[in-house]
């Protein structure tokens, strides 16, 4: 798990920006140069420890930096018969686009963004794993080409500061991030998940992007035998791929169904006592669920390591969150899990796995249900009655019933504002061009697969991981998510639909939990990842939040002045909470990048 930089240029402030990425690869750093290029790497030695696996990596003139874990890398040599001269997963992305140039992403199973820079053809070739796990930033304007894992190093290696991005916002408000290639600033771009560029600078059409996987929705398995069966065996083999490493592998514990699976599966295979870490509060117990996780924890005979924290903890870290995230985002929890990353990072331990993935692959939201009896519903409907109830499903999004105040602060934007429009968009006109038809076209049909890919796109694919990977990865720790390996998830949607939704949320996972964790666990009422933080930043900081929200509007002229006061006043009964902290979150980033 690493940083990386390139540019196809020299600049003086090069090592500023590979400085930059040290949280992200505390162990080495170097950068080299070819031709006027510059490459740079930082490392967080997981793999292959040993000074030979360092990057930037050439051989065979072929240069690589690699931001990832290939967890099939030892298959793969031995499959593709691939002769490595080092022990490391970074080797094996050369080898394999030697034998097959851009057509062996699909062969790898991992996590990853990358750069091979092929010297001989004076070509960049680049990638993102499946689902966006590890970040991918861009700009590329006046034939200056910049690539990294960091929007700020990227930052630090330009002449100017690129305007806001006001389609960003835009998402923002509706999503609590923004998706697709959109970052808040104007001329810098995200690679999308799944897609691979080209670069070639003496060629006309420079840069050339691709996607190179998509999730086939043709329905295989309709028998629920077999199907837990075959579930239960990919999930192990995914947390065994996910243990492969020359450091200690602990794992994150929450006390939900999720987590607790992946860490008795863990202890299930490695047979030893592991490490596990969760978090909890000493004020508001109503959001603690530490007592939840020890029981896990005891079941499984770990070594449990809980972490509690109050308020002034909280709020000591706030800002260096902010800063960690490097542009607005709205999940509250990220507070939380950088105050859990540091603990972990300093006991010592580098990798970690998580439960992310498993509730839009196992239909865990609540919502999911809700929805499903909406459109039962909305089938009978006319094309004039599906309109109206567009404003029902709205309040599906986000897990919450407030979308119409996202929907009305901000002003003259013509938004996608909840899953319910995107869904009837996608069903009715096809204006929804950022999410891909699949290949199925039997199945385009099946509202248990949109909910789960929108979700899986979106929701986790940008929000949830991008939190992750920033937070973890600026406390230098590795963080895996077993529910995430591709082969899980292809197989997840070739499920019967009717299989999957059972008679409860999670339904095959349960059956399968049931084997491994205690039933306490896993009937227990779902509760999210969840913080007081409205209490605390309204406690802390009091009216400076509306001043501050306030003073960005006046400059921005962004936003509904009388929705934001409504807002406001509602947030102190902890109502429209989440709102007002994404509008905060937004106006704090703001202000320190354009006002002072």
């Amino acid at each position: 798990m690493c940083g990386i930089i390139g540019t196809n240029f020299i600049s003086n402030e090069f090592d500023k920006s590979l400085e930059l990425l040290n949280n992200r690869g505390p162990d080495f750093h170097k950068s080299h140069i070819i031709d006027n290029k510059q490459f740079g790497h930082t490392r967080l030695a997981i793999i292959d420890l040993n000074e030979e696996a360092n990057q930037p990596m050439i051989f065979d003139d072929i240069l690589l930096v690699f931001n990832g874990e290939i967890y099939n890398y030892k298959e793969l040599i031995h499959v593709e018969h691939l002769e490595c001269k080092t022990k490391s997963d970074s080797e094996v992305l050369i080898r394999l686009y030697q034998k097959y140039e851009f057509e062996f992403l699909n062969k790898l199973n991992g996590m990853f963004s990358f750069c091979l820079y092929d010297i001989k053809k004076d070509r960049y070739f680049c990638a993102r794993d499946r689902y966006g796990k590890k970040p991918f930033f861009y700009y590329f304007k006046d034939k200056k080409f910049i690539f990294s894992s960091s929007i700020k190093s990227i930052l630090n290696l330009l002449d100017y500061k690129p305007s806001l991005n006001k389609v960003a916002v835009s998402k923002y408000m509706q999503y609590f991030v923004s998706y697709g290639e959109d970052t808040f600033y104007q001329e810098i771009f995200k690679l999308e998940a799944a897609t691979y560029m080209i670069y070639e600078p003496n060629k006309p059409c420079e840069l050339q992007k691709k996607k190179y996987y998509k999730i086939n929705t043709y329905k295989a398995i309709k028998d629920e035998k077999q199907a837990l069966n075959d579930i239960e065996e990919l999930l192990f083999k995914s947390v065994e791929y996910r243990l492969n490493s020359d450091v200690e592998v602990a794992s994150l514990l929450s006390g939900g169904i999720d987590s607790s699976l992946i860490s008795a599966l863990y202890t299930r295979i490695s047979g030893k006592k592991i490490n596990t870490f969760s978090i909890g509060y000493d004020e508001h117990k109503n959001y603690c669920e530490l007592s939840y996780a020890q029981i896990t924890a005891s079941h499984i005979g770990s070594n449990h390591n809980p972490v509690s924290i109050n308020q002034k903890e909280y709020i000591n870290h706030f800002e260096e969150t902010l800063e960690f995230l490097e542009e607005p985002h709205g999940d509250s929890a990220a507070i939380p899990l950088n105050i859990l990353t540091k603990k972990i990072h300093q006991s010592g331990i580098k990798t970690v796995l998580s439960g992310e993935g498993s509730d839009e692959i196992f239909l865990g939201y609540d919502n999911y249900a809700k929805f499903l009896k909406y459109y039962e519903f909305e089938k009978s409907l006319s094309y004039e009655q599906n309109i109206f109830l567009n404003d029902i499903i709205g309040a599906l999004q986000n897990n919450t019933k407030e979308s119409e105040y996202l929907r009305r602060i901000v002003k003259k934007q013509n938004l996608y504002n909840s899953f319910g429009e995107i869904y009837t968009d996608i069903q009715r006109k096809r204006l929804f061009k950022k999410v891909p038809t699949f290949k199925n076209e039997t199945s385009k049909q099946d509202p248990v697969d949109w909910m789960s890919y929108i979700d899986l796109k979106i929701w986790l694919g940008e929000a949830l991981l991008s939190k992750v990977d920033r937070i973890s990865m600026g406390n230098s720790l590795e963080v895996r998510t077993p529910f995430l390996d591709f082969n899980l998830v292809n197989y997840m949607f070739s499920v019967e639909s009717k299989i999957k939704i059972g008679d409860t949320n999670k339904y095959l996972l349960k059956k399968i939990a049931s084997k491994y964790i205690p039933n306490e666990i896993i009937n227990r009422t779902k509760k999210g990842f969840n913080s007081p933080f409205n209490e605390w930043l309204n406690k802390e900081y009091k009216n400076h939040i509306l001043e501050v929200i306030l003073e960005v509007n006046k400059s921005t002229n962004l936003f509904n002045d009388d929705y934001i006061l409504h807002i406001y006043e509602l947030s102190r009964s902890n109502k429209f909470k989440q709102h007002l902290y994404s509008l905060f979150i937004f106006s704090l980033w703001y202000k320190k990048e354009y006002i002072s």
